[in-house]
């Protein structure tokens, strides 16, 4: 077995950052690895802080905030790996999840990316993710399988080819990250995985899920469940997804539908809720696709 880096970005969460680092101390495997945080958005040095916890910690700091894309490629460029596993830093291993997500990569040369069972944290038997639905690119949307659904051990002995993998959670090659290339840093914040995994397939390779890895999952801490920054970076880049992964026709029917008849009932859904504010941000979310192209850009973002 090679070297695995564990790769995590941090943004302003030092005791959530903390926690996933002490389940890495109490849960690690008897195998070689290399944990780093990126320090992403850093307004004050953190390092003595998470190394109390792990001092063999590779520690980044990075003031500007460049998302999550560009917090992970900054890891993978300091990272020394044969493997790569990209963790949430609001999220907790288990034991020997690690190992089973290794295996994968070591006996399927076919497959290029794999993501483990995520649980939610708060409610361990309930599920997040077993794998991704195909992708309906004229809609720009798939779904979450066995998403909230109880967890009664069903994918225990599940092993198989999803169409994307998960960004909390995902193991790939440094062999395939060289021929591929880094995520797309223009996303800045979701979706980024998933056109990574676009990379992944249309190289040849396969996203798998493996359902005797689990991990627990505190979902949405960074941004909120319902606020303006997810709300503007959904509608962007599912929006920005299509436009760099589609062909034109798709392009332009996913256009017309996701202007006219998908936000429209985004926008009856949020008065409905009493979150008139952040009808502003879904259509800002918009407008940003029709005055930027799609090249692969590194953003910088104030908060």
């Amino acid at each position: 077995m090679g070297l695995v880096s564990i790769i995590s970005v941090n943004y302003k969460q030092p005791v959530v950052t903390a926690a996933f680092l002490e389940s890495i101390v109490a849960l690690a495997p008897q195998i070689e690895l290399e944990v780093i945080i990126v320090d992403n958005g850093s307004e004050q040095d953190q390092e003595d802080y998470f190394k109390k916890i792990l001092p063999s910690l590779t520690y980044l700091r990075v003031e500007k905030n460049i998302g999550f894309a560009g917090g992970n490629n900054i890891g993978i460029q300091a990272s020394s790996g044969d493997y790569l596993l990209f963790l949430n830093n609001d999220t907790e291993i288990t034991a020997g999840m690690i190992e089973a997500l290794l295996a994968v990569l070591e006996t399927k040369q076919d497959v290029g990316i794999v993501s483990p069972l995520l649980l939610y944290y708060d409610d361990k038997k309930l599920i997040q993710y077993a794998g991704y639905t195909e992708m309906n690119y004229l809609t720009g949307r798939n779904q979450q399988i066995a998403f909230q659904e109880v967890n009664q051990g069903q994918y225990a002995s599940t092993s198989r080819e999803t169409a994307y993998c998960h960004g909390a959670a995902m193991m790939v090659r440094r062999k395939d990250v060289n021929r591929i290339g880094l995520m797309d840093e223009s996303y800045f914040l979701y979706y980024e995985e998933l056109d990574w995994c676009e990379k992944f397939r249309k190289s040849g390779l396969r996203c798998w899920f493996h359902g005797q890895a689990v991990i627990y999952h505190k979902e949405s801490i960074s941004v909120g469940k319902a606020s303006a920054l997810k709300t503007y970076f959904m509608a962007r880049n599912r929006m920005l997804f299509i436009r760099k992964n589609c062909s034109w026709p798709f392009v332009l029917f996913f256009s017309l539908f996701f202007v006219f008849v998908s936000s429209t009932k985004q926008a009856l859904v949020f008065l409905r809720k009493g979150r008139a504010d952040l009808i502003k941000w879904h259509y800002k979310g918009i407008w940003w696709n029709l005055t930027h192209g799609t090249k692969s850009k590194r953003l910088g973002f104030q908060t």
